[in-house]
C-alpha cells in the first residue's frame, strides 16, 4: 500500500497522520472543543462593505465577523466592484474555505462545494463534468464521464468534479443522489433559518480523513 492513514482519536483530540510510501506528508489535528470550521455553510448577514480592499465583513454567528473577497463571490470579472456584488445588511448563502486564526476571521467563499467520497458537486456553476487528473487512464476518464452523464437529466444545476477515488467503481449514483438530497436539503433551510445559522456542518477529522 503507498498511502496510510494513521487516525488516533481521544476525548479532547483527533489526529490524522498521511504517509506516503511509509513517509510523513501531512498531520492534521482538531481539538474536540474546536472543531474545523471549513466546509460548514452558513447562512449570514453583510455587516460591512471595504470597497478599497473588494471585500466585505459577514456575520455568521460566531464571535468576529468573517471575511469574503471579490474573488471568492463568483464574479464574472474580478475588477467587478463589490458594492455590485454585495448590500449591506444582505442575507447570502456562504461557505467558510478558511479558518479563523488570531484575530482575523474565517474566510468565506460564496461558491459552496459539496463533497462525497467519489463525487464533488458545485451548485450554481454551469453544468459540467471534470475529472480528478490523478486519474490519467483516458479510457477510464471517459467511462467515469459516461456513468455520470448518463443521468444527466436529473442533475441538479451545477459541476461535478469526480473524485481520484471513483477510479475501477462500477457506478456513481449514490453518491449523486446523496449530494442531491443534500443541496435540496440546504436550499430549504435557506428559507426558513435566521442570519448566523449553520446550514450543514462537515464531518470530524477522521470520517473527514477517510473520505477525502
Amino acid at each position: 500500500m503507498s498511502e496510510e492513514l494513521l487516525i488516533n482519536t481521544t476525548a479532547y483530540e483527533n489526529r490524522v497522520a498521511v504517509l506516503s510510501r511509509g513517509v510523513l506528508q501531512d498531520i492534521y489535528i482538531e481539538r474536540v472543543k474546536q472543531k474545523s470550521l471549513v466546509g460548514n455553510i452558513y447562512i449570514g448577514k453583510v455587516v460591512r462593505i471595504l470597497p478599497g480592499m473588494q471585500a466585505a465583513f459577514v456575520d455568521i454567528g460566531l464571535e468576529k465577523a468573517a471575511f469574503l473577497h471579490v474573488s471568492d463571490t463568483g464574479a464574472a470579472e474580478l475588477n467587478q466592484p463589490i458594492r455590485d456584488i454585495l448590500n449591506d445588511g444582505q442575507s447570502v448563502l456562504v461557505q467558510v474555505i478558511k479558518e479563523r486564526a488570531g484575530n482575523k476571521g474565517a474566510r468565506l467563499s460564496l461558491k459552496v462545494s459539496l463533497p462525497s467520497r467519489y463525487l464533488i458537486f458545485m451548485p450554481g456553476s454551469h453544468l459540467f463534468i471534470g475529472v480528478s487528473q490523478r486519474i490519467e487512464d483516458e479510457a477510464e476518464r471517459a467511462r467515469l464521464k459516461a456513468l455520470l452523464q448518463d443521468s444527466a437529466s436529473t442533475l441538479p444545476q451545477g459541476g461535478y468534479i469526480i473524485r481520484t477515488a471513483a477510479e475501477g467503481v462500477e457506478s456513481l449514483e449514490e453518491d449523486k443522489a446523496y449530494l442531491d438530497k443534500l443541496w435540496r436539503l440546504i436550499q430549504t433551510g435557506v428559507s426558513t433559518v435566521t442570519n448566523g445559522t449553520m446550514l450543514h456542518g462537515d464531518l470530524r477529522l477522521p470520517l473527514r480523513a477517510l473520505r477525502d
